[in-house]
């Protein structure tokens, strides 16, 4: 069933870059029936935010410092089952997107979309619909026919695949533990528990996997 919706269509942008959020609100504007109501450069202030002012739609990136999209996600539906939340992220792997929707997303899209189609997901996902641009949609679909060599991968948790995500990147432990604001202890044993799931012996397993299933980049 179709939200119905009062117009404007009131909008919050998370992204970590300044330049990236002016894009968005220079596009944005040019819509009559869409309104940016505030911004945020992280996962912890925007949060606040949407507890702040209550928007009809979250435009998130994934990748942040601190909190990420992912858990920042998660954190929001959890406490508020109403919230839509559109993710325009630059990665393009369907993992990314399939770890998105189980967190509560309701939307996802790349950075290398066209400019209509954040306008068209932002109109779509406000109406309470779910929206999957046509670039992830078409790798969605042949990577669940081809590739289940990721199903470990899938059966992280948000929280896992974040920290996996961050250790992929060469992050340590200690690192990641100051960035999300809880103890080494508690990213120490989510490391256990990740390289069990992923069936890696040490880091440099789990690098391995992460570049060979488009988590990291070379």
């Amino acid at each position: 069933m179709l939200a119905h919706i009062n117009y404007p269509i009131r909008i919050l942008l998370v992204d970590d870059h300044l330049v990236v959020r002016a894009g968005y609100r220079r596009l944005i504007e040019r819509q009559a029936h869409l309104q940016i109501v505030a911004e945020a450069s992280n996962g912890e202030a925007g949060y606040q935010l949407y507890v702040q002012h209550q928007p009809d739609v979250v435009v998130m990136d994934l990748s942040m410092p601190g909190r990420g999209g992912i858990t920042t996600i998660q954190h929001l539906r959890a406490r508020y089952d109403k919230a839509r939340i559109l993710v325009f992220s630059m990665h393009e792997e369907p993992i990314f997107a399939e770890h998105a929707f189980a967190a509560g997303a309701a939307g996802y899209i790349t950075k290398s979309s066209a400019p209509e189609v954040l306008v068209e997901a932002i109109e779509q996902v406000a109406q309470g619909e779910t929206y999957l641009g046509n670039d992830i949609a078409q790798k969605l679909a042949l990577h669940s026919v081809l590739n289940n060599a990721s199903a470990g991968i899938k059966n992280l948790s948000t929280r896992e695949f974040e920290i996996f995500r961050l250790l992929a990147e060469g992050r340590t432990t200690a690192e990641i533990a100051e960035q999300l604001n809880v103890s080494h202890k508690t990213i120490a044993n989510y490391y256990s528990q990740i390289r069990q799931k992923l069936n890696v012996n040490n880091t440099a397993e789990l690098i391995r996997l992460a570049i060979r299933h488009g988590v990291v980049q070379l």
